[in-house]
């Protein structure tokens, strides 16, 4: 494989220099599965499928990151993947499966990032809340009417310079803050007061968008200052492939956006070196393993992975 050196300057605290890294052009993301509200055989977890393809658009192959598993398994399979996405869902993010295998890996990318092992955490909708749990220790969310509606981004100054939205084309963030392009579906956000009154919050993560549900504002897109760690309150993914609600919105400004998203998280995992102790080892474990199932029919998600 050919691979070009490239000088990455860290902008940040916790890395005190430049550090010279090989790009990874095979990068392998996790995605991690939650639990189903009736689990039958064969159907105790979950992934769906729009978060695979979300990935897989901007050229990274995906493993299922399993619920249950010992701290050894996902400590081995920290080592061997290059970033991990936590997706939306419905599950607690305090105590489901879903949250206990969230904070293992908060935890080790942390651990990681602070020593020079850049590993990127990405969390959309429930990921997004599950981080701002993690972070702060306290359930900080308040009942927001943001169910099934697509919404402009208000940037705040910050964005300007964020890693996330600094290099997007100028189209594509002036339909993101003019046209109702993100699609929201939740019902409980961070607001903008509880960030604010919040230290470790305001510490931790940066606010690049808001939006308001015409009553309370709430922070729609973060990042972490000093680690590659990003949360957005809507679904960037859902444009290109969920069909199944009249809200998601599928303009060509709305689908460009789920490229360009995918595209930057994707690329952030290209920086990590981490890889499976052979070849068979990763093969066992990527998503190809596993069959979609179409699930438009009764289900918010075209296709789901059921584990």
């Amino acid at each position: 494989m050919n691979t070009c050196v490239l000088l990455v300057c860290f902008a940040f605290s916790s890395l005190a220099s430049c550090t010279a890294l090989k790009r990874n052009e095979k990068p392998i993301i996790g995605v991690l599965a939650q639990e189903v509200r009736t689990p039958q055989p064969q159907k105790a977890s979950y992934i769906a499928a729009s978060y695979v393809k979300f990935l897989e658009a901007a050229g990274a192959r995906v493993v299922p990151v399993m619920i249950n598993q010992t701290l050894e398994e996902y400590k081995k399979l920290f080592n061997s993947i290059n970033g991990i996405l936590y997706p939306g869902g419905g599950v607690s993010i305090v105590s489901s499966g879903y949250a206990n295998v969230a904070r293992i890996f908060y935890k080790l990318a942390i651990e990681a990032t602070s020593r020079g092992d850049y590993f990127p955490v990405w969390g959309t909708c429930l990921g997004f809340e599950e981080l701002t749990y993690l972070t702060s220790g306290e359930m900080l969310l308040s009942r927001t009417n943001t169910s099934g509606v697509a919404l402009p981004l208000v940037f705040t100054n910050e964005s300007r310079e964020s890693r996330l939205f600094k290099e997007f084309p100028a189209d594509v963030l002036n339909a993101l803050a003019s046209e109702p392009i993100t699609e929201n579906s939740h019902n409980f956000s961070l607001t903008l007061k509880r960030y604010n009154r919040n230290k470790d919050l305001r510490k931790f993560y940066k606010v690049l968008t808001t939006n308001s549900d015409g009553k309370t504002e709430f922070v729609s897109t973060m990042e972490a200052y000093d680690f590659p760690i990003y949360g957005t309150q809507w679904h960037p993914e859902k444009n290109a492939y969920e069909w199944t609600r009249p809200y998601i919105p599928h303009s060509p400004s709305a689908v460009r956006t789920t490229f360009f998203m995918g595209e930057f998280f994707v690329n952030e995992a290209r920086k990590n070196l981490h890889k499976f102790d052979d070849e068979e080892a990763e093969k066992r474990s990527l998503i190809y393993n596993y069959n979609p199932v179409y699930t438009g029919i009764k289900s918010a998600f075209e296709q789901l992975y059921f584990f």
